[in-house]
């Protein structure tokens, strides 16, 4: 494609290195899920060691919950920190500083067991959410920042890829004959360590984020510089206007508060559609695929599940792939409708099979199809694009912030899911996802008339069309003329 001759040696290992902190994240969330049982039977261990009774059934599903949902209380308060570090320190010293976090985790959980204490294990998981929370903010902006606008949305995607991939290299090591048994747990959990150790020699060689420089720190030259080596051309001019544009607008307006953005009529829709998007990726139920699926898998009669919970990793990764090059193709907005609509169909379809298994065993097979093409659609679309999409919806000055509410906003969906997941699951039984459908298809009519095409637009562009949108009223909000694109109407695009 013409496009991604604009991809240069130096862009890529900028991009592949920050993306480290997606793998990170992705690992961290996939890996508890294969090793459920032999980790439980140490809590048991433990519990018993300390207490001369087992654990009760009651109060081992609590402390279980609460080991996997405790990582993303650690995501809010990282996502909520993005801010603080990335104006301050700039982009890239900010994941290279963040990288101490995984070491302090990695000791905590590589020693819980030797240590006999699970306390330790939710220690680090928080810590490890922690440094999750702020990568999943660090990277996307860095990521965007430094790319060209042609391919910004294919690069964005890449995020999404170090993720799932993360989550597939979890669920591969936790296979029992690997490090998913008894012995070796701690090893997988405090395998974390490795990719930390190498972002943090490769960071040093990588550029900072040229929009930082010249908006932030106003080092033209510097940019200007960086511009030159990641596009590979000496003409970069229409960037550096880009930018200036930019830098003058912000001079214009004045500091931007996370609580001005839900002040400011200029601001106030597009930090409703980065929430809403946000929320459309952990309410549709994906997590308690990613945190659970095992456990799913064997209620569902699936003989061998935590094959087939390596199946929906290698689903997740190659439609992440299929992702990278349809979102520049096809758009942002009509990627996430595809999405949301096939997951859920594909929920119902799940619901189904769970409900007619006792009759008809062979719907242990639809059930596995029906979690292959749930985890395909959620990447075609509400995998990657909340991701990215967020800080294509902000300017230079309002992005960290708007970047910092939305990941609070994703991680608070993802502890929910992850904290409650088992709990509804007894309430409800076989129908748990019927609550997913209905969320799915909520956020389906919420994206149909509320979120904009963003493909190929400068973020000024993108500002100034909200902008047009809050001084022509909230009711005329899905139809400024910026905005065509929402119906195709823009043949540039």
């Amino acid at each position: 494609m013409e496009t991604f001759r604009k991809v240069t040696p130096q862009l890529m290992m900028a991009v592949g290195t920050a993306v480290i902190g997606s793998f990170q994240f992705g690992y961290n969330t996939g890996v508890i899920n294969a090793p459920q049982n032999i980790i439980e039977s140490f809590y048991n261990e433990t519990w018993t060691g300390r207490f001369s009774e087992a654990i009760p059934p009651a109060t081992l599903t609590a402390l279980w919950s609460f080991s996997v949902a405790i990582f993303s209380v650690g995501g809010m308060l990282g996502s909520f920190s993005v801010g603080l570090f990335v104006n301050r320190f700039g982009r890239k010293n900010s994941m290279l500083m963040a990288n101490v976090l995984v070491l302090i985790a990695a000791a905590f959980m590589g020693f819980s067991k030797l240590a006999a204490s699970f306390e330790m294990l939710i220690i680090g998981r928080f810590v490890v959410g922690l440094y999750s929370g702020l990568s999943t903010g660090f990277v996307p902006i860095y990521v965007e920042e430094i790319s060209p606008t042609s391919i910004r949305g294919a690069l964005g995607t890449l995020h999404q890829l170090g993720v799932v991939i993360g989550i597939l290299i979890a669920q591969v090591f936790g296979i029992e004959s690997i490090l998913g048994n008894a012995s070796l747990w701690p090893l997988l959990l405090g395998f974390t360590l490795l990719p930390a150790v190498l972002q943090s020699a490769l960071l040093p060689f990588c550029p900072e984020s040229p929009r930082y420089l010249l908006i932030d720190r106003n080092e033209e030259s510097k940019a200007r510089s960086i511009l030159i080596k990641v596009r590979g051309t000496d003409d970069v001019n229409e960037d550096m206007q880009d930018m200036k544009e930019e830098s003058e607008q912000m001079m214009r307006e004045k500091k931007v508060t996370i609580a001005e953005l839900f002040r400011s009529p200029n601001y106030r829709q597009p930090i409703i559609v980065a929430i809403t998007m946000q929320l459309s990726q952990q309410l549709s139920g994906i997590n308690a695929v990613f945190y659970y699926s095992t456990g799913i898998f064997e209620r569902t009669g699936v003989s061998q599940p935590v094959y087939a919970t390596i199946g929906a990793g290698v689903v997740n990764t190659i439609f992440t792939v299929v992702s990278l090059f349809l979102v520049e193709r096809m758009g942002r907005r009509p990627l996430h409708l595809i999405g949301l609509m096939g997951m859920a169909v594909s929920a119902v379809f799940l619901t189904v099979a769970m409900v007619l298994l006792d009759q008809l065993k062979w719907m242990s097979y639809v059930s596995i199809l029906a979690i292959f093409s749930f985890v395909a659609f959620f990447e075609i679309g509400p995998g990657p694009i909340p991701w990215f999409i967020v800080a294509e919806l902000f300017s230079q000055g309002p992005r960290p912030a708007a970047i910092a509410v939305a990941g609070f906003s994703n991680w608070s969906a993802n502890f929910v899911v992850g904290m409650c997941f088992q709990y509804v699951e007894q309430l409800c039984g076989p129908y748990v996802f019927v609550i997913f459908t209905v969320l799915l298809l909520g956020f389906f009519v919420f994206t149909y008339f509320k979120v904009p095409e963003t493909k190929g637009r400068t973020f000024d562009e993108i500002a100034a069309g909200f902008r047009q949108a809050a001084g022509q009223g909230a009711d005329k909000y899905s139809a400024p003329e910026e905005f065509n694109t929402l119906r195709g109407d823009d043949p540039n695009l």
